[in-house]
C-alpha cells in the first residue's frame, strides 16, 4: 500500500496530465460534429473582421467618440478601483487577523472576513452590473459599485496573504516594546507590505479596465458599449478602432505601472 501511494505521489503530475486529455477526449468524441455546428456564413464573416483589422475607421467622428468612450472607460475603472482599495484594505487587513491577539478571536476574524470576501470576488463584476443596473438604472454608480465589490473582494484577500506573510522577526521586536495592534500594522506590516500591495493592485487596475468596457456591453456607456453597437451594425472597422483605444489604455496603464515599480525598487 505504502508503495502504491509512493508511486502515486511520484507521477501525480503525469496521471493528472492523463486524466485531463482522456477528459478532453471524450468531451470531443461527445460533440455531434455536424454541418449545423458551424454557421454557414462565419467563414466569410471572419474574413470580413480579419480585413477591417488591417482598414481601421480614422475619420474624426469615430475618433472623437473613442476617446470620450476610453475616457469614460477609464473614469469607471479609476473610480472603481479607489472604491476597490479601500474595501480592500479595511476588509483585508481585518482578514488577515494581526489586529486580535487571542487565537479564539483571530480565528472570528478570518473566518467571518475571508468569507465576507470570497462572497465579493464570487460574484463576476458583469453579474454585479446588471443587479446595480436593475436597482438604480444607467447609471455611473452601477458601474463603479459593481467594480468595486468584486475588484475589492480580490485585492482585499491577496492584501491579507501580503500581510499574514510578512516577516516576523520585526514584528516581535516591535510587539516586545510593548507596541499596540494597531501600531504594529501601520509601523511593521504596513511598510514591508505595501510595495507588493501596489504592485498588485496596478496589475488590477489593468484588468479593471478591461472589465470597464466588458461591464459598458450592458449600456453604461464606454467602449464596450461602442465596440456593441458597432458590432449591431456590422461595422468591424469601427469595431477595431474602438478595440486599438481599449488596447492604448491597458498599454498607457501598464507603461505607468512599470514607472511605479522601478521606483518602488530603487
Amino acid at each position: 500500500m505504502a508503495n502504491i501511494i509512493k508511486f502515486l505521489d511520484y507521477h501525480r503530475r503525469g496521471l493528472l496530465t492523463l486524466f485531463l486529455t482522456l477528459i478532453f477526449i471524450l468531451s470531443l468524441l461527445s460533440v455531434n460534429w455536424s454541418d449545423d455546428l458551424i454557421h454557414s456564413g462565419g467563414k466569410t464573416t471572419i474574413l470580413q473582421i480579419i480585413k477591417a483589422f488591417f482598414s481601421p475607421d480614422l475619420s474624426l467622428d469615430t475618433i472623437k467618440l473613442g476617446i470620450v468612450a476610453s475616457w469614460r472607460t477609464l473614469a469607471y475603472a479609476t473610480a472603481g478601483m479607489s472604491l476597490a482599495i479601500i474595501i480592500a484594505l479595511i476588509i483585508g487587513t481585518l482578514a488577515s487577523g494581526v489586529l486580535t491577539k487571542s487565537s479564539t478571536s483571530k480565528f472570528f476574524y478570518i473566518t467571518l472576513f475571508r468569507g465576507l470576501l470570497s462572497f465579493m470576488r464570487g460574484i463576476h463584476e458583469l453579474v454585479w452590473a446588471w443587479l446595480f443596473v436593475a436597482a438604480s438604472g444607467l447609471s455611473p454608480f452601477a458601474a463603479i459599485f459593481a467594480l468595486a465589490i468584486p475588484y475589492g473582494g480580490t485585492l482585499g484577500k491577496i492584501f491579507a496573504d501580503m500581510i499574514n506573510d510578512v516577516s516576523k522577526e520585526p514584528i516581535n521586536g516591535l510587539r516586545s516594546t510593548g507596541a499596540s495592534p494597531i501600531k504594529v500594522l501601520f509601523y511593521g506590516y504596513f511598510p514591508m507590505a505595501i510595495p507588493n500591495m501596489i504592485s498588485y493592485t496596478m496589475y488590477r487596475f489593468e484588468c479593471a479596465v478591461r472589465s470597464s468596457a466588458i461591464m459598458s456591453f450592458v449600456g453604461l456607456g464606454g467602449l464596450g458599449y461602442q465596440i456593441h453597437l458597432s458590432l449591431s451594425d456590422l461595422a468591424y472597422n469601427e469595431v477595431w478602432t474602438f478595440i486599438f483605444f481599449l488596447i492604448g489604455l491597458v498599454l498607457l496603464i501598464d507603461f505607468w505601472s512599470n514607472l511605479i515599480r522601478k521606483r518602488l525598487i530603487q
